[in-house]
């Protein structure tokens, strides 16, 4: 379970997203000469002197976005779970959420270090002199936000602007798609078994909401959810979507047989690639959309009749 949700998001995906950010601009693609102060998301001012040209990303989908905006140059080491692109893929592994390897992150002399705002190592590596900027996104709104805050750190503003635009293009694309027989549906959208579940306030139900989708889950619960899952089978939902694994293992759950998305025969089993891009709340929401709907569409053909 731990590491579904570090793929995501880091272990808490609760804390709202703060920033400001003030910025020398820059020709893309190159650091910025002029001192810059960033707002992170625990409140904390981080004081650049340029726009960095190391950096060290401990979660995905931060990773994700450095690339997106042009910077994957300027990576010098990931998290252990970062593999998009392809070309991180050659970086030095760095551990994850809890195990992040301190000593070899100093090692590589960072400018600033990339984390969630729940990683242990924060106030270590601060000790040490390294500068940490720590964000977290659980909606949307929060992943425009640190786009554009990489965007301005990275001089990288337009690009960043683009990269939303992209999102927002391709997620409207992807609700022509959905079957109307389909529109309207709850959907229970598994995080992991335990089980945890996306709420209509997480990224992920806000695209499940602009593809035309209702949620099995109440807001109330909030965006991410842990639930009995006596919970799931009294809120029958009409689709449910998750890791393929998960999905296979759900009618042995009690008394999840009698739940209508699985009498039906209306599921989305992802595999481990796919989910993780649907589960990492950066640049490639769009594509994430697009997966989602891939999955309605073949459902709209077939078992959704």
């Amino acid at each position: 379970m731990r590491r579904q949700l570090t793929l995501a998001f880091g272990s808490r995906p609760f804390a709202a997203l703060l920033f400001a950010a003030l910025a020398v601009a820059a020709p893309f693609g190159r650091p910025a000469l002029g001192r810059m102060a960033l707002h992170d998301d625990r409140g904390a001012t981080v004081t650049l002197d340029r726009s960095p040209g190391r950096i060290v990303s401990l979660l995905p989908s931060l990773t994700e976005a450095v690339c997106a905006l042009g910077a994957c140059d300027r990576l010098v080491g990931t998290d252990k779970f970062s593999s998009w692109p392809d070309s991180v893929a050659s970086l030095p592994k760095l551990g994850g959420l809890e195990d992040a390897q301190i000593e070899r992150i100093v090692a590589l002399k960072p400018d600033v270090v990339l984390v969630s705002t729940s990683a242990r190592v924060i106030d270590r590596l601060e000790s040490l002199g390294v500068k940490v900027l720590s964000l977290e996104s659980r909606d949307r709104a929060d992943v425009k936000r640190t786009l554009a805050l990489l965007g301005q750190m990275l001089g990288a503003e337009k690009k960043a602007e683009q990269v939303w635009a992209d999102i927002e293009r391709d997620t409207g694309l992807a609700a022509t798609r959905v079957p109307a027989a389909l529109r309207g549906k709850r959907v229970y959208f598994e995080i992991d078994a335990t089980p945890y579940a996306a709420g209509p306030s997480s990224f992920i139900g806000q695209t499940l909401t602009a593809l035309g989708l209702a949620n099995a889950i109440p807001p109330e619960l909030g965006p991410f959810p842990k639930l009995n899952p006596e919970f799931v089978v009294r809120a029958r939902p009409d689709i449910v979507m998750a890791l393929k694994a998960g999905v296979a293992e759900m009618p042995e759950r009690p008394g999840w047989q009698t739940i209508p998305a699985l009498r039906a025969g209306r599921w989305c089993a992802f595999p481990s690639a796919t989910y993780e891009l649907i589960v990492h709340p950066g640049p490639r929401m769009g594509e994430a959309a697009r997966a989602i709907a891939d999955c309605l569409a073949a459902l709209g053909g077939s078992r959704g009749k």
